[in-house]
């Protein structure tokens, strides 16, 4: 029984022996990594867009009960003429005016001038005088003579000559149912945050015409200038926009006019990014007034700047001649002062 069982050990090992010396192939699976490197698709340069300001549409109101009115307060009223001939002169290049015969009023105005020249009345009306001939720098600078005086020299002229050197002047309706007055621009390079550029633009809408107010709009593009003396129109528009208001609100143009004040603040630059990117200081600025999607106004200043944004229907030159003809210290920051009377 031991032989047996010895004897079948051994075949056993002598089978294994034989089936370890059949050769055996292993197949084994080793994973390829290939790289498939995606095309980078840069964005085109988007083009710089204007600002846009549209005026607030009343909404319609709940009815709230509201208190008494209070009294109107008393206003201040026109200093008189001291010198009686002077105020004959004035009284007549009032009514020369008023008929359109500017070269009378201005002959009775610098007569009057002659006699009395601190009277702020006659100053004033010689910058109404110069205002309705479009000789803007004229005029401004016979209201600055009236704004200089103070309210207790000047009276009710001091605001309403404040009024004309903050918000800008009137100039006749030229484009039909709409379009652009003088555009104000008053600069302020030494403001906290910045270079301050105060721009006042009016837009006038012609006597009997109808207009679906909501679709008025103004657009400004701003231009800088760089240190190498490149003219560049700035991307960072309506991120600069500070302030931008509608002066008279309801926007319904019950007077004729309705103005748009916006201010623009260039960013003051860090020595290191001066070095980097140049000096930069505030150009100039197109303005457009549309209806409708249309295009029906525009005031460039300096003019030449009107080829950068291509032909457009009618351009005029924007601003006064320079902003240093404003007062050093004006501030374009004057609450809201009363219409002018007639006269």
């Amino acid at each position: 029984m031991a032989f047996s069982q010895i004897l079948v050990a051994g075949l056993a090992l002598a089978k294994r022996y034989e089936e370890s010396r059949v050769p055996r192939v292993v197949v084994k699976e080793v994973p390829k990594y290939i790289t498939v490197r995606v095309p980078v698709v840069t964005e085109p340069e988007k083009p710089v867009a204007p600002i846009v300001s549209r005026p607030p549409m009343p909404e319609p109101a709940a009815p709230t009960f509201s208190p008494a009115p209070l009294p109107a307060p008393t206003p201040v009223a026109a200093p008189a003429v001291g010198d009686p001939r002077s105020e004959k002169m004035v009284r007549e290049a009032r009514q020369a005016r008023v008929a359109g015969d500017m070269v009378q009023a201005i002959v009775k105005l610098e007569n009057a001038l002659t006699q009395s020249p601190d009277d702020p009345n006659v100053h004033y009306e010689l910058g109404l005088v110069h205002e309705q001939m479009g000789v803007f720098d004229t005029a401004s600078a016979h209201y600055e003579k009236v704004f200089q005086m103070g309210v207790s020299k000047a009276g009710v002229l001091y605001e309403q000559a404040a009024a004309k050197l903050r918000d800008g002047f009137d100039t006749p309706s030229a484009m039909g149912k709409l379009s652009l007055g003088q555009v104000l621009m008053f600069k302020d390079p030494n403001d906290d945050a910045g270079e301050k550029v105060t721009l006042t633009i009016p837009s006038q809408k012609a006597p009997g015409e109808e207009l679906d107010l909501d679709q008025v709009s103004v657009e400004v593009r701003f231009f800088l200038k760089n240190g190498k003396g490149e003219i560049i129109e700035e991307g960072n528009g309506k991120e600069w926009v500070t302030e931008e208001k509608w002066l008279t609100l309801p926007f319904d143009y019950a007077e004729g006019e309705e103005k748009l004040r916006m201010v623009y603040t260039i960013p003051r630059q860090n020595v290191q990014n001066e070095h980097l990117y140049g000096e930069r200081t505030y150009y100039g600025q197109v303005v457009s007034l549309l209806y409708k999607g249309d295009v029906v106004d525009v005031r460039a200043w300096p003019p030449h700047l009107a080829a950068k944004v291509g032909p457009q229907p009618n351009v005029n030159s924007g601003g006064l001649p320079s902003p240093d003809t404003l007062p050093p210290d004006f501030d374009p920051n004057l609450p809201l002062l009363p219409p002018l009377p007639s006269q």
